[in-house]
């Protein structure tokens, strides 16, 4: 592999696998980023949680936005609803409205978007393939120096062979209980 040095041409980079730490990765990469003075946006699809630490952190760190598009509660694969789907949707709307353009927002330019879940929300069919990919490729498009990372379980192949960068997080070990900490599952 032949590493070279790059400021000006966007990636996409896509975590996905039953293993934990998608969201974590992509955090990583936000830390890394905003070390180096560039703005962060974050929107998490399916998520609602105000007392996580990357929720919290918006309040603490200058070039990180964050929003959340979930129903309150998690309420399973089985349980998903209509409202669910809308907040998908809007979720995704959003980012892409953000980062464009097309909006309000033309004097906030990002240089990194996360979109959390993603490969999660286009599995359980809340928004459909066409339109995640659709969405990128207006992303690509109109922000030809902005880097974009996808999370989530269960990612499609047409989200897979869209990115760039493709990690697999597999569980090797796990405790059979698994107590979560706050500032490192939360």
């Amino acid at each position: 592999m032949i590493r070279r040095k790059r400021s000006d041409i966007m990636a996409i980079y896509l975590y996905t696998g039953d293993g934990a730490g998608k969201t974590t990765n992509a955090l990583g990469l936000a830390l890394r980023s905003i070390g180096h003075n560039h703005r962060v946006l974050m929107v998490q699809l399916l998520k609602w949680n105000k007392e996580t630490g990357e929720y919290k952190a918006r309040e603490l760190i200058d070039n990180f936005d964050i929003y959340q598009f979930g129903r309150k509660g998690w309420h399973g694969e089985k349980n998903l609803t209509t409202e669910d789907k809308k907040l998908a949707m809007e979720g995704l709307t959003f980012a892409v409205k953000r980062v464009t353009n097309s909006n309000v927002y033309n004097s906030i330019k990002y240089d990194l978007l996360i979109l959390d879940e993603l490969n999660l929300v286009v599995y359980y069919g809340l928004v459909p393939e066409k339109v995640a990919i659709d969405a990128l490729d207006e992303i690509t498009l109109s922000c030809p120096d902005l880097d974009v990372v996808i999370t989530g379980r269960h990612a499609p192949e047409s989200l897979k062979n869209r990115a760039d960068y493709v990690n697999e997080i597999n569980t090797i070990k796990e405790p059979k209980i698994v107590d979560c900490k706050e500032g490192i599952q939360y």
